[in-house]
């Protein structure tokens, strides 16, 4: 004979069915006959006031954690004392020759005076001299400097070595040694002096056969005072 379902039978089978795939209906389900008591908003209430202050894993206290705030860009440039200086001023005019130029460059330059640590480049805006750091005791070592420039880089009397020439044959000799020794110098700079060896010096070299004025552009990058 088929097995008689009874009403008994068909809620126990639907508990047993809620259960097993939805647990979690099946606790919502049973605490229904509670909430015109007024237990599941007491309960709810209860365990909100009685769960414990979120902590951080490595905290031996019930303290909430905090974290230390990143310093933001804008508070790294309010305490950078870091600064650019630039300044253009002209060499004592000179005919050919090498030239110690240290003092006057620093008399130039009284500002290096409020760094307290940086750099100095020292540029010349011309293409037949150059800036060179070099020997500044025995001015022998400027003259030699001269000729042995003098030597690699010829007249052109003949006029067979060099095309351009259109501004005397001086000229292009001092193109070439121009590129050879270079427009520009870079000094370290500490409490406000320049940073060169004891028997360095800044040289001014001067290619053309007449005098010349040269200006050069001074640039500072550094720490204030």
């Amino acid at each position: 004979m088929p097995f008689a379902t009874t009403t008994t039978n068909t809620i126990l089978f639907l508990a047993i069915f809620i259960l097993a795939f939805f647990p979690g209906a099946f606790y919502h389900l049973i605490r229904l006959p509670l909430v015109p008591l007024g237990y599941l908003t007491y309960s709810t209430q209860s365990s909100t006031a009685l769960s414990p202050t979120p902590t951080c894993c490595c905290c031996t206290t019930s303290t909430p954690h905090t974290s230390t705030p990143i310093p933001t860009s804008a508070t790294s440039e309010q305490t950078s004392t870091m600064s650019w200086f630039q300044k253009t001023f002209t060499l004592p005019s000179k005919s050919r020759g090498s030239y110690l130029v240290t003092d006057a460059v620093v008399k130039e330059l009284p500002e290096l005076k409020n760094y307290k640590v940086g750099l100095l480049n020292l540029f010349v805006q011309h293409t037949s001299c150059a800036l060179s750091l070099n020997e500044n005791w025995d001015e022998e070592v400027r003259e030699d400097m001269s000729d042995a420039l003098d030597r690699l880089a010829p007249e052109d009397r003949k006029g067979s070595l060099y095309r351009h020439s259109a501004e005397g044959p001086d000229d292009m000799p001092a193109h070439i040694k121009s590129a050879l020794i270079g427009a520009s110098v870079t000094i370290p700079i500490k409490d406000g002096k320049l940073l060169t060896g004891t028997w360095q010096g800044i040289w001014y070299l001067e290619f053309r056969a007449s005098r010349h004025s040269r200006k050069v552009v001074a640039t500072v990058q550094g720490e204030r005072v």
